[in-house]
């Protein structure tokens, strides 16, 4: 047990870091959307809006970058503009055969890093992967 001292305050004792770990508690998602078994029996841990995109790049372990497009409507000229928006999405390992090109549904978490606020709740197979042009 370690013992700080504060200036003009009582000791205060600080917890082991070496602690036992309690026991999991997954959280419900809700929305329409099961929580993968995995995800209850394994060790890792998954956390709300629901978004999805397709995957780009898978070049960070457990990270994904997943680009969601869309129109953009311009009042001026009453057409639409294409705009698109990557976001950096964690990757349980309970999808473990995601390539890019799959479509997946992500949803808002706590912030995990500097740049990833999403998770991914389901992946959808992409349908073919040669190039093509797709409307979106």
């Amino acid at each position: 047990v370690a013992i700080l001292t504060y200036q003009n305050k009582k000791r205060v004792l600080l917890g082991d870091t070496a602690k036992e770990k309690l026991p999991r508690y997954p959280k419900k998602i809700d929305l329409g959307f099961k929580t993968p078994k995995k995800a209850i029996e394994d060790t890792y841990i998954d956390k709300n809006g629901i978004l999805s995109g397709v995957v780009t790049k898978m070049k960070r372990p457990r990270n994904v970058v997943s680009r969601q497009d869309y129109l953009h409507h311009i009042r001026k000229y009453s057409r639409f503009e294409k705009r698109h928006r990557n976001r950096s999405v964690h990757l349980s390992p309970c999808f473990p055969n995601v390539q890019i090109g799959d479509i997946v549904t992500v949803g808002e978490c706590r912030p995990l890093s500097k740049t990833v606020r999403f998770n991914v709740l389901e992946v959808t197979k992409a349908v073919g992967t040669e190039k093509k042009f797709q409307k979106f």
